[in-house]
């Protein structure tokens, strides 16, 4: 595929085309009908290295229901599972698919597959980055803002791959994208750094603390994730004792605006990360924004099969 187009990171767009893919999304959402053909005939590989539910199942009904063919695999069921390397299966899997969608471990693994792969990859989650999530976040925050552009977002918890792409995301439209972590459980210093950078010419800004205050006093969103992402279970009863502070409670909700949206990623944990009360309460937008993913996700492909 001629200048063909990965989508590894929200790093990865300009903040032109994550706002179009974002009034896209929200055309899709309008009117789902005038879509049905849109990547008729493609193939999408959707393979995963990790457990999944909103990513698995928005994925494969977007491919669908945009007359594609979805074929869902685990690593197990192909020769990755038996040592063959990533690039060899992406250059393999190039002459049978049209895109190939990848949820991993490592973003090298993801890198190298995009090295190597003639057709465009999509990160379906990394350790590093998952930043189809950080699409249907902000198709949901401007869904109940009207805006993007000047809010402040705080994130509170573990400064994990959600964060990072909440960080570049914000960046890149210029929110105020605050982080509020324990010492050690900060986000990359590098997602910082690039993010600050990308705000100085969008208007947006990037603060990382370790004082939940700092980051929830004021803010129209407050977000959280789990405190132990996929393969840290082990360490959950030390993390949730760490992260104990970092709870997204009703103190949290206090300290924002009245108005104040609640997002989580999901699957949730309540009473640990989120107060149940808040979860479902009347600042939760957290439903809305699962169901986005269905819709960003359709703009995506639909962008990247031209």
């Amino acid at each position: 595929m001629p200048n063909k187009r990965d989508f590894l990171s929200v790093d990865d767009l300009s903040p032109a085309e994550l706002v179009g893919l974002l009034d896209e999304a929200d055309e899709i959402k309008a009117r789902p009908e005038a879509f049905a053909e849109r990547i008729a005939g493609r193939q999408v590989l959707l393979i995963f290295e990790k457990p999944s539910t909103r990513t698995r199942v928005s994925f494969e009904v977007a491919v669908t229901s945009m007359g594609g063919h979805a074929l869902v695999l685990r690593s197990d069921e192909l020769q990755l599972g038996r040592g063959e390397t990533i690039g060899d299966t992406g250059r393999v899997l190039s002459g049978y698919a049209d895109a190939i969608v990848l949820r991993t471990f490592g973003q090298d693994r993801l890198e190298l597959l995009a090295e190597a792969a003639a057709v465009p990859v999509v990160n379906a989650l990394s350790d590093f980055s998952h930043p189809c999530q950080a699409l249907a976040d902000l198709q949901s925050i401007r869904e109940q803002k009207g805006t993007l552009e000047g809010l402040a977002l705080a994130y509170l918890g573990d400064g994990n791959n959600v964060a990072h792409s909440l960080m570049f995301a914000g960046a890149k439209v210029g929110m105020d994208v605050r982080v509020a972590s324990p010492p050690g459980y900060e986000p990359s210093a590098q997602v910082a750094e690039r993010s600050s950078l990308i705000g100085a010419e969008t208007g947006g800004r990037t603060t990382v603390t370790n004082v939940v205050a700092e980051a929830a006093s004021g803010a129209d969103v407050l977000y959280t994730d789990v405190w132990a992402s996929m393969g840290q279970e082990s360490q959950s009863g030390e993390r949730a004792e760490i992260l104990a502070h970092y709870r997204l409670d009703g103190d949290a909700v206090d300290l924002a605006k009245e108005d104040v949206i609640v997002m989580h990623c999901l699957p949730a944990h309540r009473d640990e990360e989120i107060a149940a009360e808040v979860l479902d309460g009347p600042h939760s937008v957290v439903w809305d924004q699962a169901a986005n993913r269905l819709h960003t996700q359709k703009a995506l492909l639909a962008w990247l099969l031209g």
